[in-house]
């Protein structure tokens, strides 16, 4: 039996993934606003400190394919448990590195860690939740990541500005076991969750099966770049407004987070909207809207660079709301999986356009950075338009046999 919208079931389920989106930005991007901090104490280059969040992501996205067989394995509420808690510990051990690769070390196994929550929660609302209120559900999932994106970076800005990034890392790891302890108590069990046995065999048949559909594999290309654009704009943004002419403090930069706040609305109106009038009419609008906020930034003006990182953070929890719910209405059995590989691109997308934003920013400033950012985007709004033209599933998603 699924999970019906307004029941206590559904309310229990949305507030724990709420917390779940929340620890796992938190946790994962916190060392975002850090960055030029982390380059003036361990004298690192701007792609070096970089480094700090993409072996995280990258970590991230190896571990999500073995997630997804272990889920399939030993369920959904356990392993996601265990992720959010594992990262929790990472963060706090994290505080205390004395040098720059054991930073990079804590990092990377608290992304291996996270592997266990993403698409793990993407599968188990596709399972759980009716699909008349699965948009919604998703929305409020990415909600939940939004505000945790929000409040990681203003409490480590904050915090590293008066005290030290090792005390607001500390913070944001405790917060992270607090979130932990609520995703347990309140995530109703599985009901509609079957146990696979198929193994490495069943993985091979399931990727074939999802890459051969007409529109998962361009769904997990604008994973890709969705979140690489979304996390090289606000990495890069720091750099160009502490420097002149805007010469902004920490505190205030951080402070800039809180249009993350956008996106738990964003988010949440998207998947109603999507609910509504269909996926492939509000992607490619949603797109328009975020290559729109990164060209407003080339304004040398606070007022037109803070109008347009508002449109783009709305634009790409909106989109991302939309794709992410799409890969959980079309997917076949394994759910999971499918749920796998569009996070999989979507945290390399992450870790690779990061990266190379990094170089970008020496030798292009921000002007290099926006060139590459709104080419990927160009490239996202045509695969929007494309997946308009997408045949929808005409019959229920059934299971891969056993011996696959």
């Amino acid at each position: 039996m699924s999970i019906i919208a307004g029941t206590p079931e559904f309310k229990r389920t949305n507030r724990a993934l709420f917390f779940g989106g929340f620890s796992c930005f938190a946790l994962l991007y916190c060392v975002q606003p850090l960055m030029p901090l982390l380059s003036q104490e361990f004298a690192l280059t701007p792609a070096q400190s970089s480094l700090s969040l993409s072996v995280a992501t990258g970590a991230l996205a190896i571990s999500l394919v073995l997630s997804s067989i272990i889920s399939d394995r030993m369920g959904r509420k356990p392993l996601m448990v265990a992720a959010l808690a594992i990262a929790a510990l990472m963060t706090l051990v994290s505080a205390f590195s004395h040098s720059y690769p054991q930073l990079l070390l804590a990092r990377a196994a608290l992304g291996f860690a996270l592997g266990g929550m993403p698409a793990v929660a993407m599968a188990y609302l596709a399972e759980e939740i009716e699909p008349q209120s699965l948009g919604l559900s998703m929305g409020l999932y990415v909600s939940g990541s939004a505000f945790g994106g929000m409040l990681g970076r203003l409490m480590t800005s904050v915090l590293s500005d008066h005290m030290s990034w090792r005390v607001a890392t500390l913070a944001i790891g405790a917060a992270g076991v607090f979130a932990a302890v609520e995703f347990w108590r309140s995530l109703p069990p599985s009901r509609n969750f079957r146990p696979g046995s198929g193994g490495i065999a069943a993985l091979k048949q399931g990727a074939l099966q999802h890459f051969r559909d007409d529109g998962l594999p361009w769904l997990f290309a604008l994973a890709f770049i969705l979140v690489g654009c979304f996390i090289s704009l606000y990495s890069y943004i720091s750099y160009r407004l502490l420097a002149a002419p805007f010469s902004l403090s920490q505190s205030v930069v951080g402070g800039i987070s809180v249009l993350y706040l956008i996106g738990i609305f964003s988010s949440v109106y998207a998947g109603k909207l999507a609910d509504r009038l269909g996926r492939r009419s509000v992607l490619w609008v949603m797109l328009s809207v975020m290559l729109s906020g990164l060209l407003l930034t080339l304004v040398n003006s606070l007022a037109f660079i803070l109008i347009g990182m508002a449109l783009f953070t709305f634009g790409f929890f909106a989109s991302h709301s939309v794709a992410s719910s799409w890969v959980g209405r079309r997917a076949r059995a394994p759910k999971a999986l499918a749920s796998a590989l569009y996070l999989f691109f979507y945290y390399l997308g992450s870790s690779v356009i990061g990266w190379l934003c990094g170089y970008l920013w020496s030798h292009g400033g921000w002007p290099g950075v926006v060139a590459l950012l709104g080419s990927l985007l160009g490239v996202g709004l045509m695969i929007a338009l494309r997946l308009r033209t997408l045949v929808p599933i005409s019959t229920p998603p059934v299971a891969l046999p056993a011996s696959a």
